[in-house]
Formats: C-alpha cells, sequence, structure tokens
C-alpha cells in the first residue's frame, strides 16, 4: 500500500526527488545544500536567494562567451549542489557540481553537451572527469556551440595566436614534436624554437599522477595533443600542466 505524504515532510521529499541526480552520474559527489537561483553573476556562477555564490566546478567559460546558456538552465529554479566539501574559495563562493530541479544531467554535463563551456581538466575524480570530458567530446564532435568555429580551439602551430590569449583558459591542439627536461621542468615541445613555439610544462612532482592516469611525457612525443590551461608568456605561449585532465590525446 502507497501512503501520500502531506505537508512540510512531503513536500520536502518532492524537491529532493525532483533535483537528486541520476544514480548513474560519475559525477554525483555528497550533497552540500540546495537552494532557489536568485541571480546570474557571469557564465559560471549564480547567487542564491540566501546570498551564497555558487561556482561551477569542473568547467570553464568558452572564450567570448556569456550568461545566456547558464540563465537557460538555473534562472529561478531550486538546485542541487554536488562536491567533495562546501569550503568557499578565496572569493567566498562555494565550487559545486550543481543539478536543476527536474534535470537528470549536471549543467555542467548540459552546458559541455551544447558547446556552451569547456571541460577544465582541474577534476582530481577519474569517473567524473571522465564523464566531463565525454560530454565536450559530444559537443565537439557535433560541431555545436563554440565548436561549431575555431574559437573553442587553438592550433599549436600558431603560437602568435595563442601569445595574444595571455590570461585565457584556451584548449590547444597540435603534435608534440619533443619532450624536454630542464632542471626540474618538463617542456613538451609543439615547436623547434622554445623562444616563440608553445609548450606545455609539468613538473616533476607531477610525473606519477601522469603516470597513473596512463600517461607519461615521454609517451607524447609524436602525438597528436590537446592541452588545457591558462596561457602564459614565458618565452614562446606556455601552459602549466596541474592536474592529468589537462593533457588529452587526440587518438590520431
Amino acid at each position: 500500500m502507497r501512503l501520500a505524504l502531506c505537508g512540510p515532510l512531503g513536500a520536502m521529499i518532492a524537491v529532493a526527488t525532483l533535483i537528486a541526480p541520476t544514480a548513474k552520474a560519475a559525477c554525483s559527489y555528497e550533497a552540500q545544500g540546495d537552494g532557489h537561483v536568485d541571480a546570474i553573476i557571469d557564465a559560471r556562477t549564480f547567487r542564491l536567494q540566501d546570498g551564497r555564490e555558487i561556482r561551477l566546478t569542473g568547467i570553464e567559460a568558452v572564450p567570448g562567451g556569456n550568461t545566456a546558456p547558464l540563465t537557460a538552465q538555473v534562472a529561478g529554479r531550486d538546485v542541487q549542489l554536488l562536491g567533495p566539501d562546501d569550503a568557499p574559495d578565496r572569493y567566498g563562493r562555494q565550487s559545486a557540481i550543481v543539478v536543476a530541479a527536474g534535470s537528470q544531467a549536471s549543467v555542467q554535463i548540459e552546458l559541455l553537451r551544447q558547446g556552451f563551456a569547456l571541460f577544465s581538466g582541474f577534476v582530481a575524480d577519474r569517473a567524473c572527469a571522465a564523464e566531463l570530458t565525454q560530454a565536450e567530446a559530444e559537443a565537439r564532435v557535433a560541431r555545436r556551440g563554440a565548436w561549431n568555429s575555431d574559437i573553442a580551439i587553438k592550433n599549436a602551430e600558431r603560437p602568435g595566436d595563442i601569445s595574444a590569449l595571455v590570461g585565457q583558459f584556451v584548449v590547444i591542439e597540435g603534435k608534440v614534436l619533443s619532450v624536454r627536461q630542464a632542471g626540474a621542468t618538463i617542456y613538451v615541445n609543439f615547436g623547434r624554437r622554445w623562444t616563440e613555439s608553445f609548450a606545455a610544462t609539468i613538473s616533476r612532482r607531477m610525473i606519477a599522477a601522469l603516470e597513473a592516469s596512463g600517461l607519461s611525457p615521454k609517451s607524447l612525443e609524436n602525438r597528436r595533443v590537446r592541452v588545457r590551461g591558462w596561457v602564459e608568456l614565458r618565452g614562446g605561449p606556455r601552459i602549466d600542466v596541474l592536474q592529468p585532465g589537462q593533457i588529452e590525446l587526440t587518438g590520431e
């Protein structure tokens, strides 16, 4: 016999059911609270009615992106926050995987699938990182959103284009010509002139983590690779690899 629940308890259970993530989702961390979205701040940040600012973890906005895709996903809706903890960042924002009421997939997955976000590479949980990577790949193959142009990805053979994006999050693809170590730093070189060409830099302390993910720096040589991260200018343009998820073999 099914019992009907009425009153506040029934309402609470109904809301929890609406915003519960699918059990199969790899990014289903522990619940870290919920709330009602009151305002959209930027392409991956919003404010709840109780004043908390929530930052979508695991993704970055596409170059030139705006708030419209996030607004369509969460504006005026109840959301559940998932994550390893609810500690705020240095700006007071809570980073979380977010699931909107009535959705089976997280907001991150939806934005990635539509080509309105880029996987950041900064997700320690491998299963969750793989899920986000796959969602981005769906958009890339279908040429949705930013993947329908050259906005989302830059050619490693055009370092001048990359140098113009200092301080921005960028996905770069090209063939690795050499891998060299100088002191405690490994240089994954996409060109022959280090003063001009693009290179990904890897601290020697990162080698164990890379190997645990199935990669080693030397194995990248003569392979087509995607690297993602924030562009710096040190001689030529550089991206520091701080997590294995920032490096991806293209399969070519």
